[in-house]
């Protein structure tokens, strides 16, 4: 490990940033070094501007990914390097703005039953019962699970915080069917070893797997599942505050989206703005 990336990991550490986010970093520090084949301490505004254009033109990446690597070369600059240009001279790009994909409720309960493995199906109610992200579904643990109180409890969520989320009965009976088979020690979803949560790859190729077997053609991932958690409350007439809290958002316009996907609030859109039939009552 060169003594600036060994810098860099600390100063992230210092910050208190997640191992997730400090792999991530490091890994598109080391494509942009790699890329000129040169340490990024010698490289300069010209070679960045160079490497996104190479990012959008040749590699055309996602937004996503980016993003993640202009957060990444600010930081080291900014922060490990003290360069005093760092933030003026590496641009963030115009984000895009897209829907999510939601199920409707049948084809999430044609997916939960397309998939055979009681572990994997399990880990999947919970992200669909419980709106959780993939990462914070296979961490739970089972003191997680408070049973009393009908609440799971996420532990170090995105942006290292911790939430409540609901416990639905319905899900915490799959729960305690899950555990008389599997018996698991620590974590609720045990790995290869079993000090180790599940890998969530392993999941998310659990989900297109079902989705695929069952016909479903949307593009369907693991987060698609809470996406369709946030959807289908709001369209049984939970309110958007309770739902972002139970999502763990900062913001409230960032669970607003879901407005824009809920089928009750388009289809009163529909009725209440049927503007031809409005029209054609006052035809000659």
């Amino acid at each position: 490990m060169t003594q600036l990336r060994q810098r860099m990991i600390e100063d992230l550490r210092i910050r208190n940033y997640s191992p997730s986010t400090i792999k991530s970093y490091i890994r598109q520090v080391a494509q942009f070094a790699a890329y000129f084949g040169k340490s990024p301490d010698v490289l300069e505004p010209p070679h960045i501007r160079q490497y996104q254009v190479h990012l959008v033109v040749d590699e055309k990446v996602c937004w996503a990914k980016f993003n993640q690597t202009v957060c990444a070369l600010r930081f080291l600059y900014q922060k490990t390097l003290g360069k005093d240009w760092a933030v003026d001279h590496i641009p963030f790009p115009k984000g895009e703005k897209r829907l999510p994909v939601v199920l409707s409720v049948e084809e999430v309960g044609k997916l939960l039953g397309a998939v055979e493995n009681l572990k994997h199906r399990t880990a999947i109610e919970t992200l669909y019962g419980a709106g959780l992200r993939v990462s914070e579904a296979v961490h739970l643990k089972i003191p997680d699970i408070d049973s009393s109180r009908m609440v799971l409890r996420v532990e170090q969520g995105k942006g290292r915080k911790d939430r409540y989320v609901s416990l639905a009965p319905t899900l915490l009976a799959k729960l305690r069917e899950y555990w008389k088979v599997y018996r698991p020690g620590y974590f609720l979803f045990p790995g290869k070893p079993p000090d180790h949560p599940i890998s969530r790859k392993i999941i998310q190729c659990a989900v297109a797997r079902a989705a695929k077997a069952v016909g479903i053609r949307k593009r369907v991932k693991a987060h698609t599942l809470r996406h369709c958690f946030a959807t289908h409350l709001l369209e049984a007439g939970v309110d958007l505050r309770t739902i972002q809290i139970f999502l763990g958002h900062r913001s409230l316009s960032t669970t607003a989206i879901y407005l824009h996907v809920a089928n009750k609030t388009l289809q009163s859109a529909v009725e209440s703005n049927d503007l031809l039939k409005a029209a054609g009552a006052h035809a000659g």
